[in-house]
């Protein structure tokens, strides 16, 4: 059964190693085979990924897209030590994503590192409370 996606009037997606970008009237697609498929809101750029789990999730999402996608492994490993070094709690979310990238189920671990990068938001705010009380 094929993938179903309507596109709003300029909306963007990745499709594989493709971006597609939709015209000024809505869109019904139907995408049949086993392809990497982004849309718009959940893809991250470089420029974006300005915390540490947002860098995270920019790992995943090239991991997701690659056609090699353990070339990424190493950085991704290398990150959520950083940061699990810096905020312990945040561990059972790497537990997840962990499990996602070594079953490569990318698309899983994306969605799980957006549930993570909330948290960030979070403890981020909690931070910033402290910072100005102290």
């Amino acid at each position: 059964m094929p993938l179903k996606i309507e596109l709003k009037p300029g909306e963007r997606l990745i499709i594989g190693n493709a971006l597609i970008t939709n015209d000024n009237d809505r869109a019904r697609i139907f995408i049949e085979g086993d392809v990497p498929i982004l849309r718009e809101k959940y893809v991250l750029t470089r420029n974006e990924a300005t915390t540490p789990c947002k860098k995270v999730y920019y790992v995943i999402q090239e991991m997701y897209l690659s056609k090699e996608p353990k070339i990424f492994h190493e950085e991704y490993f290398a990150r959520i030590k950083e940061i699990i070094a810096a905020a312990p709690r945040l561990t059972p979310h790497f537990d997840v994503i962990n499990k996602n990238i070594l079953e490569n189920d990318y698309y899983s671990a994306l969605k799980n590192a957006m549930i993570l990068i909330g948290e960030e938001k979070s403890l981020l705010k909690i931070a910033e409370e402290n910072t100005k009380k102290g």
